[in-house]
């Protein structure tokens, strides 16, 4: 079993360092045995006490373990341990998400991909489609307005969307990348990714896609798309140009 290790400095620890040891923690605690496959992780509260941090690392830690394929989230019922993957049997699995460059990777190939899943959702969508895709925008909203990560409500809205063109293939696509898919939900994030300003930008970015594909307006829908994934490609980029002039 893997012990929980307290900060040897006295500095507060960065909640990149905190989310990073949690999931090394439970990592080693499943591949360990003493989470086994169909397991269910202790609850949020639980382990926020265990480790001595806040829900919103529980939740970031939970999710870095998801992108690896060890555990499962399921609506109210908790967070379940899965069998092992094949060494190589999951796409995307050697991308490592603390690096710029690969996120910016994934933001373009994402962007090759939505842009056309949003101009046809404004053309296909159903009624049901479309409220699924305006109640997962709102949730967002109001999650923003609280403090509260909205990572996972973002991939909602992305998944509805994915949903609304009919083609099952789009949803499948997002499902490979789950969580990793918003860069803000992994490790790595620009340094305004949590500021009020840059979450309520990222809120009118999705309720523009949202409009544009309630007015049937698949070009509308479709540039909406684009500004949203290529504006997040070029904030990454802003940043591996910071950290570029730090080691210069």
């Amino acid at each position: 079993m893997s012990t929980w290790e307290e900060p040897a400095a006295p500095q507060k620890k960065s909640r990149r360092n905190l989310v990073i040891g949690v999931i090394n923690s439970l990592r080693t605690d499943i591949l360990e045995g003493l989470y086994k496959p169909g397991d269910r992780l202790p609850p949020e509260t639980r382990l926020t006490e265990k480790f001595s941090v806040s829900r919103t690392v529980i939740r970031e830690a939970i999710a870095g373990l998801r992108a690896d394929g060890l555990v499962e989230p399921r609506q109210g019922a908790g967070v379940f341990v899965l069998e092992p993957q094949p060494a190589n049997g999951r796409p995307f699995e050697i991308v490592d998400f603390g690096k710029i460059s690969a996120i910016i990777e994934m933001l373009e190939l994402r962007a090759a991909v939505e842009t056309e899943a949003a101009a046809i959702a404004a053309v296909r969508r159903s009624p049901a489609q479309e409220e699924a895709i305006i109640e997962a925008c709102e949730e967002m909203r109001r999650l923003v307005d609280k403090s509260t990560s909205a990572a996972e409500v973002d991939l909602r809205f992305h998944l509805a969307l994915a949903d609304a063109t009919n083609n099952p293939r789009f949803r499948e696509f997002l499902e490979v990348m789950g969580l990793t898919a918003i860069p803000r939900s992994v490790i790595l994030s620009p340094p305004q990714a949590n500021t009020a300003e840059y979450l309520d930008m990222i809120c009118e970015e999705h309720r523009e896609v949202a409009a544009a594909v309630s007015r049937s307006d698949p070009e509308g829908a479709r540039e909406a798309m684009r500004r949203h994934l290529k504006g997040s490609q070029q904030r990454y980029r802003d940043l591996a140009n910071e950290r570029a002039k730090v080691i210069i």
